[in-house]
């Protein structure tokens, strides 16, 4: 029972965050109200068994305890909770607006201009994903107490500046979509491969930002880059069944079983690729869509068109100068102009605290024999990886790599 209940909590936590926000005007009050009905739900469900509504029951439960909380604070003279009190009774139709998902109309509510847009995709993140502070963290490649404080500095600038937790105008909507397509692609991320955890990959997240996704492109047919995401992301999920064997080790890319990529889902994104081309207004999805295209093109590894596919980074990387977008180019430079190549790159980056940034590095030093330097790279990168099956494979690779020679060559490019 406890594992269903965590199963619910995965799918609804969001929507029933979103609802009581709308209801509530506070994001506190939403979040701990929404926990404490889970919470209650674990204690009452094995005996009174799951309700035929789940989301529904998690929804009424938590507004319900919330009104209480809100009516004892209210009797104790808390303006505040007394507004909030006076908020959730009233009986105004909720506003639709623009956006009519619940979710979705909360994460353009938080992708707030007033906010910074690291602390708006945290916050989004959060309320939406579900995702803890330390995977938020991590997907941001930041220390935990640095994540938790933008948390809690985001939730306290829309609590004192009053933001409004209402639709934004039609015409506010553009200007919001950069931060919303950057939460909608983590929650995805972080779905695909897991920062934590046992399981290489979160179905549940997955399916969540494809569902935005699909959303968005509705709301906003003529904007390339919500185009080019919805591509990204399905051509990114085609691949998912191939990922894990049947115990859920990680599988490389080069290594998977091409015949069971999801065709469809390979056909529907090479088709949002496509309407994207003939738009000729690229952006970094776009550009990230079209990379896994022509992966999604090739029968196997060896046939894969690694000379377009740098080129592709090369334009990624002049419009999108980071380090994670120069660490995954290099792996194109390796395969077009030799590891030595890459690891030039690579060894310029300031990646150190990043475990694919070290697993890169070791495939990069076992490919030129440089086998003691990889084992090193290896340690470092297992040290880092905090999901299991990717700490797994890592482990796996290390201890195929060959034993170093006395005073061996380096392999040549």
């Amino acid at each position: 029972m406890t594992s269903r209940v965590a199963e619910i909590f995965t799918a609804e936590y969001g929507r029933a965050v979103s609802v009581l926000v709308k209801v509530f005007g506070d994001i506190d009050i939403a979040e701990e109200a929404v926990q404490d009905a889970f919470t209650a739900a674990v204690q009452r469900w094995p005996a009174d068994g799951v309700p035929p509504s789940p989301a529904g029951w998690i929804i009424t439960t938590a507004r319900n305890r919330a009104i209480d909380r809100l009516r004892r604070e209210a009797a104790r003279d808390d303006k505040y909770a007394q507004a909030a009190l006076l908020q959730a009774q009233d009986d105004e139709p909720v506003e639709e607006g623009a956006v009519r998902d619940e979710r979705l109309r909360l994460i353009f509510t938080c992708c707030h201009p007033s906010l910074a847009v690291p602390a708006q995709v945290a916050l989004t993140l959060r309320l939406l994903g579900g995702l803890t502070t330390p995977e938020i963290a991590r997907a941001f490649l930041v220390p935990e107490p640095t994540m938790a404080q933008r948390i809690v500095r985001a939730k306290g600038k829309i609590r004192d500046a009053k933001i409004p937790y209402r639709v934004p105008y039609e015409a506010d909507l553009p200007d919001r979509l950069k931060s919303v397509l950057a939460v909608v692609y983590l929650i995805f991320n972080e779905g695909y491969t897991a920062s934590s955890g046992d399981r290489l990959i979160r179905e549940d997240l997955c399916a969540e930002a494809i569902r935005l996704g699909r959303l968005l492109a509705e709301l906003m047919p003529d904007e390339p880059e919500v185009t080019g995401l919805l591509a990204l992301m399905l051509l990114i999920e085609s691949r998912r069944t191939a990922r894990t064997t049947g115990d859920g080790g990680m599988v490389l890319l080069r290594d998977q079983d091409r015949g069971a990529w999801d065709r469809d889902l390979i056909a529907e994104g090479q088709t949002l690729v496509r309407q994207c081309l003939r738009r000729n207004q690229p952006g970094p999805y776009q550009l990230q869509a079209a990379i896994n295209a022509v992966h999604s093109d090739a029968p196997d590894a060896e046939t894969t068109d690694w000379g377009q596919i740098l080129q592709l980074y090369n334009h990624l990387l002049t419009m999108t100068p980071t380090p994670i977008v120069a660490l995954n180019r290099a792996v194109a430079v390796a395969e077009v102009e030799g590891p030595q190549a890459a690891l030039r790159v690579v060894d310029e980056l300031n990646l150190t605290d990043y475990y694919l940034f070290h697993a890169i590095r070791a495939d990069l030093l076992t490919r030129l024999g440089r086998s003691a330097e990889a084992a090193e790279a290896y340690g470092e990168a297992i040290a880092r990886a905090d999901n299991a099956a990717e700490r797994e494979l890592l482990e796996r690779r290390s201890r195929a790599t060959p034993e170093p020679v006395a005073n061996s060559p380096e392999i040549p490019e």
